[in-house]
């Protein structure tokens, strides 16, 4: 067994080793960070498997390092935080399954059990935490040249790891994706490949929520896009989101061809994360939470799932508003409207929240058309403010999406858009800074026409709110009290209201 030098500087793994020592268990560090030590990846996760049990080592090492032990009786483990990094402990242990559950028969077992029972290669290496052998690298299944190979394979017959746990099945494809970067590209090796297609259908067996999981961990990639096209080909995409499937192929009709939606919408896909991880890189996006009741902008340090979502779904609607039409040739009229109302059936599908985060893709999806048609169109500060009140907070993203969207395989037309879309940038920097419509609160409120007027809440206070949003984001008046009081009062007094005060 090689031995690995600096890995284990971490004084955890020291305090660890010495105390699984004077309990007489073996200890090893086992799985993502041993792989990621390798590939020179931080991690913020340690698994450490005992020989033993893993709840009595973990509290001992919790009260050496005075840190607080969460402890998980019924799966075995317990889990402390030593200096920002999580630490779990579990029993080795060897796993049998029943054909209708994914949910193991756990007995107790050594290290090479427990290495045997892990879903690839790359994740069954374990560093040793014993004296004699500290740091020794213990890897039976040739984890280590497959890492260097950019391989996934499973420990043992690839029908026995995916039919015992079909989850693994997507898991291999999210490694596949997570791990490939511009130096080194990770593939499934094809007995594993065809083992999926032929397991494809124990996906049944898993629940929604574990699903949706490996879906949003792949989505938050650097590149998002193979780990989907992966799902295609292997006919899981058609069970996960049929939907997006729908997506595929073009149709030619006298001469006439549509762009292929399903390789667009896996483009724009890769186009927002790019766009993203540069932004956040440069500090210039910020999500908005409420303070003390005061709404703040905080600069944005991770991926926003949801963002990379509404790229996935930004098109679902074309595959039921296509149409041909002889004069203007392929048409997805609406397809924004229909994309918008499939969101909420695609999340309560998954079992994903239903709550502002799916309203968040719900809005993104609805408005992700805005930004071009003001591309192509005269840019209005009427049409800019309509924007901006409805987008609100969220219009950055927006704005991100919508240029990612510009794709096409004439160069100069996608340079002409993108310069374009500047202009529009542009425009909606000075509009906002000029008429701060972003956070648009009506100056005249409800209650203060029901006051003046001494009426209940009835149809006509709508009908004059609406009459002075209108007025303010076509720029017939200012966004301020004064101004949006007196034409609310002449509106009121065409409606034959009369002030009570």
């Amino acid at each position: 067994m090689a031995v690995v030098h600096g890995f284990l500087d971490n004084r955890i793994f020291e305090v660890i080793s010495g105390i699984a020592g004077k309990m007489g268990v073996r200890a090893f560090v086992i799985g993502g960070y041993v792989r990621d030590c390798f590939l020179g990846r931080k991690s913020k996760d340690i698994d450490i498997v005992v020989e033993g049990s893993g709840i009595e080592l973990a509290e001992a090492v919790g009260a050496a390092v005075h840190s607080n032990v969460s402890v998980f009786r019924n799966f075995g483990t317990a889990m402390l935080k030593y200096k920002g990094t999580e630490v779990e402990f579990v029993g080795a242990r060897k796993e049998s399954y029943r054909r209708d559950s994914r949910k193991p028969i756990v007995e107790n077992g050594t290290l090479e059990d427990d290495q045997r029972r892990r879903d690839f290669t790359i994740n069954a290496m374990a560093f040793s935490l014993q004296k004699e052998d500290y740091g020794a690298l213990v890897d039976p299944f040739g984890g280590i040249r497959d890492l260097d190979a950019g391989i996934i394979r499973t420990p043992l017959d690839p029908d026995t790891t995916y039919s015992d746990d079909p989850l693994r099945m997507i898991r291999a494809i999210r490694f596949a994706t997570k791990l490939s970067d511009g130096e080194r590209q990770f593939r499934i090796v094809p007995e594993s490949l065809e083992s999926i297609r032929r397991n494809r259908d124990r996906l049944e067996i898993l629940s929604k929520e574990r699903i949706a999981e490996e879906l949003n961990k792949m989505l938050v990639c650097g590149r998002p896009s193979p780990g989907f096209r992966l799902l295609d080909e292997t006919g899981l995409l058609e069970l996960i989101l049929p939907q997006l499937c729908r997506l595929k192929g073009a149709e030619t009709v006298e001469g006439h061809g549509h762009k292929e939606n399903f390789s667009h919408t896996l483009e724009v896909l890769d186009n927002v994360a790019a766009a993203e991880i540069a932004a956040i890189a440069a500090g210039s996006l910020k999500d908005f939470e409420f303070v003390d009741g005061v709404e703040t902008g905080v600069v944005r340090t991770e991926p926003n799932l949801w963002l990379r979502w509404a790229a996935l779904l930004h098109d679902i609607g074309k595959p039921a508003t296509k149409r041909y039409d002889k004069e203007t040739g392929w048409t997805f009229h609406g397809h924004e409207v229909v994309g918008a109302r499939m969101v909420p059936k695609i999340f309560k599908s998954l079992k994903m929240p239903l709550n502002e985060k799916m309203k968040y893709v719900e809005k993104l999806v609805l408005l992700h058309l805005r930004p071009i048609a003001l591309v192509t169109e005269e840019v209005t500060d009427s049409a800019v403010r309509r924007l901006l009140f409805e987008a609100g907070n969220d219009i950055d993203d927006l704005m991100l999406l919508c240029n990612a969207d510009i794709t096409s395989k004439n160069p100069r037309k996608v340079e002409r858009l993108k310069r374009n879309f500047e202009i529009v940038r542009r425009k909606l920097a000075e509009v906002e800074e000029k008429d701060a419509i972003r956070n648009f609160r009506n100056p005249v409120t409800g209650e203060y026409i029901m006051e003046l007027y001494g009426i209940p809440p009835c149809r006509q206070i709508g009908e004059l709110k609406e009459f002075v949003k209108n007025a303010i984001l076509d720029g017939v008046i200012g966004n301020n009290f004064e101004e949006a009081e007196a034409l609310m009062r002449s509106k009121a007094s065409e409606m034959g209201l009369v002030p009570v005060r």
